[in-house]
């Protein structure tokens, strides 16, 4: 399985500074309170173009789909917000004064890696090129 790439979309409350929550973002997660078990990577973001100009977001990397599904259950059965890792409980209790909604219920994207993805795949001259169908 590839690893899970989870895009979670900040939307901060009108009288929310966004200099205050990005500071409060590099204080949280240089915290070091962010160890959580299959969890590789974080990254903060602010939005330069396109529909969330301006707008905030993270990108999670977890090591696989069974520890993200660890985590937070399998797509058809998620965990409740109570069986969350303490860490991301902990986590949420920072973000939650920024935030225009719950912090469980910030809109999220899991995305699963496609493995057979390449850089070798992406680099053959025919990749992304369709083929003409042979006329009979």
């Amino acid at each position: 399985m590839g690893r899970i790439f989870s895009i979670h979309e900040y939307d901060l409350r009108s009288d929310v500074e966004g200099a205050d929550f990005e500071r409060e973002l590099r204080q949280g997660g240089a915290g070091g309170i962010l160890q959580i078990p299959g969890l590789v990577s974080h990254q903060f973001g602010r939005g330069v173009k396109g529909a969330r100009l301006g707008g905030h977001a993270a990108l999670w990397i977890y090591e696989s789909r069974d520890a993200w599904e660890r985590l937070w259950g399998p797509p058809e059965r998620p965990l409740p917000p109570e069986a969350y890792p303490p860490d991301w409980r902990r986590w949420e209790e920072i973000l939650s004064p920024f935030l225009a909604v719950s912090a469980h219920t910030v809109r999220f994207t899991a995305y699963e890696e496609i493995e057979s993805m390449s850089p070798a795949d992406l680099a053959r001259p025919h990749f992304g090129r369709r083929t003409p169908e042979k006329a009979e």
